[in-house]
């Protein structure tokens, strides 16, 4: 830009500070909030809150640190403006999922995967915890009544090795085996309320994932390593301008 105005890079960053960034003030009546926390740097993150029906963007917040707290001043702010909340998907934080009352909430079921791989990797050795992921993979293939039963089944099959435990010669205590394989286990078993959200409210058209957000996070990105060098304030901006909320 600087050599087709012909002017110095310095001036060009000043023209653009100067910018001003018109903010959307038009919000739907009815929404389905998306919300999650995409960070650019340790300590530095945004927290967005997005509708899945239209697509707005609604509400956003620069963060250090993801907490419940600003989660819910996220959607108090939102309620400020008078806007009907119907229905919540978010990644299943710890308390996420029972910040709020009266409001369905719908855990994302890609998350759900991840932390399951967390535990088990992408090659696990042993036969119950190659099924195990299998089975967590098909979550968005099957309804909660089938997954629900094969899990069922997958538990009953596996009782005993579930059980299975240790001991420490020195101290002669005992510990679980296969302690990752149980905590991804109950990690399903504690989630699975709210992993099937959407198939109790149909006629709301709740999306079973937050990938409509991530993807923006995801674009977001893209566009600013395009600007790398870019000073904390442009960079805020810069995000400013993208969600414009």
């Amino acid at each position: 830009m600087s050599k087709k105005y012909h002017c110095s890079n310095k001036t060009i960053q000043r023209i653009v500070d100067k910018v001003t960034i018109q903010y959307n003030k038009d919000f739907p009546d009815k929404v389905n909030i998306i919300m999650d926390t995409t960070y650019f740097g340790r300590g530095f993150g945004v927290m967005v809150f997005k509708d899945s029906i239209t697509g707005s963007f609604l509400y956003k917040i620069y963060v250090k640190n993801e907490t419940n707290k600003l989660y819910l001043k996220g959607l108090e702010q939102i309620r400020i403006r008078g806007i009907n909340i119907q229905s919540i998907v978010c990644d299943g934080r710890k308390g996420l999922l029972t910040l709020v009352d009266n409001i369905p909430i719908q855990m994302c079921q890609f998350h759900q995967i991840q932390i399951v791989n967390r535990y088990l990797t992408k090659k696990p050795k042993t036969y119950a915890a190659v099924e195990l992921r299998t089975l967590t993979h098909n979550l968005s293939k099957v309804d909660k009544l089938d997954f629900e039963k094969e899990l069922n089944a997958w538990e009953t099959r596996w009782k005993s090795f579930l059980n299975e435990r240790t001991f420490h010669e020195d101290t002669g205590k005992s510990f679980y085996t296969h302690k990752r394989l149980r905590s991804a286990w109950l990690s399903l078993k504690r989630n699975l309320k709210w992993l099937f959200v959407f198939e109790d409210y149909k006629v709301l058209k709740i999306p079973n994932t937050t990938n409509a957000l991530d993807g923006e996070f995801a674009h977001l990105k893209n566009k600013l390593r395009n600007h790398n060098g870019l000073n904390k304030q442009r960079k805020i901006k810069f995000i400013d301008g993208f969600f414009k909320v």
